[in-house]
């Protein structure tokens, strides 16, 4: 109880660090706990310090730690929540001498091939589902816009004098017409007057241009066209099911379309509007035989890519399950190598480079303990010397230093948000463990909600060792780490229920029916003829009468206010 009431006696000192110890030393005081370096280079930027390239050196490696983190999260190898646990059950266990077989330089080394191989297959990965996005729509192509061709063909079939087209076109020629009867010489006859054609027959070459675009400008699209050819153009559509677009990487609502055409200044124009639209083109063959035969060749090739990514998925899943198996002890090397680094940079270095001169605060009662360290760092470093340890005498004011458990960090933390205690001042964290409960009874007092609130406090609190390495959510976090503070608010909040008489803000008559009687009389007693105080708490009699909210609400906001001033 002494150390509660008062901060512990703390004292400044000195350390001469041989330059071989400087790290062993920093990372077993670092284990203590106990020390709190000033900082001796305040003049100097972070960018000025001895060891800022290793802390570089570490921001570097973290960024590259979260990198591989990020592709085993899209590879659903790992929850992050779980993740992030795992790391701070491997920070809190650094101590095993896991660290110790990994080298920083090793690490990094290792880092660096690693992100080199990932960056390779992600980026080979994409380039084959770009290429296998682009066989999709060049499937569907060949299957609808084939099928425009297959429904001409019958159209033509019915008439005795179809049109006859010959090839030339870079993206194909049209052989039969798409439209019977009437329709399609009057359309044959708006081509023929394009200013741009070479030719005033209908026989003449009509282009066409098959691809896809997206659904949404379909419209525009078509509207565009007409107005840019004159009308002298005919388009056919079909909206297909959602497909992956090989530029955005994304799935889209798309249409197969058509264009036919005549000239090659039309083709011209067909294309510029198609690549301002971002509409993929594809090569249609003609003939038959020709899509029939480049439909087996695109369907062979797709099986084929299909095979090569789902082999490089195996294999990228296989690197990263590699690396989840030691991502945790990665970074936990990695923080505290950095932690180690930001330390150092707050030490002075002798003129003659062979040691480091620092300074720290250190509670008084460690001070053998810290002394043990230092002798242990100085034998693990194989260094020369050993550290000089000496007390500076100084009227700086020291920190204010409370020694916690489990029970009293998280009162000791309603205390510090508000202020913490001068060096040496009276802990008012004391108080705090019983008055802070109390008042919270005081407003919300009720046996029922102060019930389930013991439920859930005790739970915490005799399962705290299984839920310490399975918490991952900050909600629970948060209340399992203040489990004894809700568990002393359950008790006290039973005890004021009491008081109030109240199960879930539901009147009760625990201690018997009321006492008062009321015989109608007009004349004011202090108390009526017959009637008593009731035994414990307030009187039930108050439920279901018009002042009952004023009255009780009154009350309890008038005690909170004098209890708590």
């Amino acid at each position: 109880m002494g150390d509660l009431w008062r901060s512990q006696e703390m004292q400044l000192v000195q350390l001469v660090i041989p330059a071989e110890a400087a790290h062993d030393t920093v990372e077993k005081l670092g284990y203590v706990g106990k020390v709190q370096f000033k900082d001796l280079n305040r003049e100097k930027s972070a960018f000025q310090r001895t060891y800022a390239n290793q802390v570089k050196r570490c921001d570097e490696m973290q960024r590259k730690l979260r990198f591989l983190l990020e592709e085993m999260g899209k590879a659903e190898i790992v929850d992050l929540e779980t993740k992030s646990q795992a790391l701070q059950d491997a920070v809190a266990n650094s101590r095993s001498g896991f660290e110790k077989q990994h080298d920083l330089d090793e690490l990094e080394v290792t880092l660096e091939e690693l992100e080199h191989d990932l960056c390779d297959i992600s980026a080979a990965m994409t380039k084959l589902e770009r290429s296998k996005s682009e066989l999709v729509e060049f499937q569907l192509v060949l299957d609808r816009a084939g099928s425009f061709f297959d429904s001409a063909r019958r159209s033509a079939s019915i008439d005795s004098n179809p049109a006859q087209t010959t090839a030339g076109d870079g993206y194909g020629m049209m052989e039969a017409p798409l439209m019977d009867g009437n329709q399609y010489t009057s359309d044959m006859q708006q081509v023929s007057r394009d200013p741009y054609s070479t030719t005033s027959s209908i026989n003449t070459r009509l282009g066409f241009i098959a691809g896809l675009i997206p659904h949404a400008k379909i419209a525009s699209f078509e509207r565009i066209l007409f107005r840019a050819m004159r009308g002298n153009m005919f388009l056919k559509h079909q909206e297909v099911d959602l497909v992956m677009d090989p530029a955005q990487c994304e799935k889209q609502n798309k249409s197969v379309f058509v264009v036919f055409f005549s000239g090659e200044r039309s083709r011209a124009k067909i294309l510029k509007i198609c690549d301002a639209f971002s509409a993929n083109r594809y090569p249609l063959p003609e003939e038959p035989v020709k899509q029939a035969s480049m439909r087996s060749e695109v369907n062979a090739r797709l099986l084929e890519l299909s095979q090569t990514v789902e082999a490089s998925e195996d294999q990228k899943r296989t690197l990263l399950l590699r690396i989840n198996h030691d991502w945790d002890s990665w970074m936990a090397l990695v923080k505290r190598e950095k932690m180690i680094y930001h330390s150092l940079n707050k030490f002075n270095i002798d003129v003659t480079s062979k040691c480091l001169v620092a300074q720290g605060w250190i509670p008084t009662k460690n001070r053998e303990e810290i002394l043990q360290a230092l002798k242990e760092a100085c034998l693990e470093s194989n260094a020369p010397v050993n550290t000089v340890f000496h007390q500076v005498y100084t009227n700086e004011s020291p920190p204010t230093y409370f020694e916690s458990s489990k029970v009293i960090t998280a009162f000791q933390s309603v205390v510090d948000a508000y202020g913490v205690a001068r060096y040496r001042e009276m802990n008012p964290t004391v108080f705090t463990i019983v008055t802070f409960p109390f008042l919270f009874a005081i407003m919300f007092g009720d046996i029922g909600h102060g019930l389930l609130m013991l439920m859930f406090g005790l739970y915490m609190v005799l399962s705290e060792k299984k839920m310490e390495k399975k918490v991952k959510n900050d909600m629970v976090e948060m209340a399992f780490g203040g489990r004894y503070l809700i568990l002393l608010m359950s008790i006290f909040s039973i005890y004021t229920g009491f008081l109030y008489n109240e199960v879930f803000s539901i009147p009760t008559t625990f201690f018997g029916p009321s006492k008062w009687v009321w015989n109608n009389s007009t004349e004011v007693y202090a108390m009526p003829a017959g009637s008593s105080p009731y035994p414990f708490g307030v009187d039930p009699i108050w439920h279901g009468t018009k002042t009952e909210l004023t009255y009780l609400n009154s009350m309890k906001m008038k005690m909170s206010i004098v209890l708590g001033v």
